[in-house]
């Protein structure tokens, strides 16, 4: 599939440097020989669109017998984002799902008004040295689906569509862009991109939505005669015609965005809401322990153990 007619590349250099409204360099956190980068929220910027949180997962190398192990622990106000490069996780969910995910699928859970959920190295991938990058992302409800029944959704790679066009490849992960829709249930304008560019190529972010940004994953990438290179984000200014150029190695991007929502989230741990009553009610109900009885349960597959609420965070 090419590009929508419509959207023809420009010249890089056409683009003010004001364009970009924020430039985010992610805070990089130890997780226990694991390494996250996280670029939402920032000082700067809570949100790009409905998207809230943004953190770049590795790269991690773990020999045999290790691997990740994020117990059970809760959601509310949001839809998780799982999205690989390497490696695999395995994830179980109050719902009951229980998924294993791989390069270039899609995991899609939607907490709603509670939902309990682990992410865990499979026992098949313990057996000798593996590695782990990707990308995860949580996408704040609107008012409106705040406290509808949790969900979950796996997309395979063959199920995202990806479109092609001179040195450019792009699977749409989420949401709509270039008249191409991905198969997730979404509750707001959304897009999530996964684009890859061989060196010099020029790929124009989509002009239709209204927020808009990037992050680099590899390589880099030239804007108004600057070099961004990986482990940025910029988030670009509403309305503008916005085309990136790689550099000598080629990039790797996330591009993301969609409509803002009707104002900020108040965010606390893994609680995502509008108001900061549901979210006590949320640390309530999990420092209960009530399983079942409540907002949260455990889920079927996974229930020897889950991560305390925190005395801060």
């Amino acid at each position: 599939m090419s590009w929508n007619p419509a959207l023809t590349p420009g010249c890089p250099d056409e683009i003010g440097p004001d364009a970009i409204q924020a430039l985010i360099i992610p805070r990089a956190r130890d997780l226990g020989g694991f390494e996250v980068r996280r670029a939402l929220p920032a000082p700067r910027r809570q949100m790009v669109g409905p998207f809230i949180f943004f953190d770049q997962m590795g790269p991690a190398e773990f020999l045999t017998g290790q691997g990740i192990d994020v117990r059970p622990h809760p959601h509310i106000g949001l839809g998780t984002v799982t999205y690989l490069y390497r490696g695999s996780f395995q994830h179980r969910d109050s719902t009951g799902a229980d998924q294993i995910i791989t390069p270039g699928a899609l995991n899609w859970m939607i907490a709603g008004r509670g939902v309990t959920h682990s992410e865990r190295s499979p026992e098949a991938v313990r057996q000798g040295p593996s590695s782990l990058l990707g990308i995860q992302t949580w996408i704040a409800l609107p008012e409106s689906h705040e406290d509808m029944a949790p969900v979950f959704e796996h997309h395979g790679r063959d199920a995202l569509p990806v479109i092609r066009d001179n040195g450019i490849q792009a699977r749409l992960i989420l949401g709509r862009a270039y008249g191409q829709t991905a198969p997730a249930t979404l509750y707001s304008d959304t897009f999530y991109l996964d684009v890859t560019l061989d060196p010099g190529a020029r790929f124009p972010l989509p002009d239709d939505h209204e927020d808009r940004g990037l992050y680099v994953t590899e390589g880099s990438i030239r804007i108004a005669g600057q070099e961004f290179t990986a482990g940025q984000m910029m988030v670009f200014r509403p309305g503008d015609a916005i085309t990136v150029q790689a550099g000598d190695r080629g990039a790797r991007l996330m591009a993301l965005g969609g409509e803002t929502l009707n104002g900020p989230r108040h965010i606390w741990w893994n609680f995502v809401a509008s108001s900061r009553e549901r979210i006590d009610e949320a640390k309530r109900q999990w420092r209960a322990e009530r399983w079942g009885q409540g907002l949260f349960d455990l889920p079927p597959t996974d229930r020897a153990e889950h991560i305390p609420l925190p005395e801060r965070t």
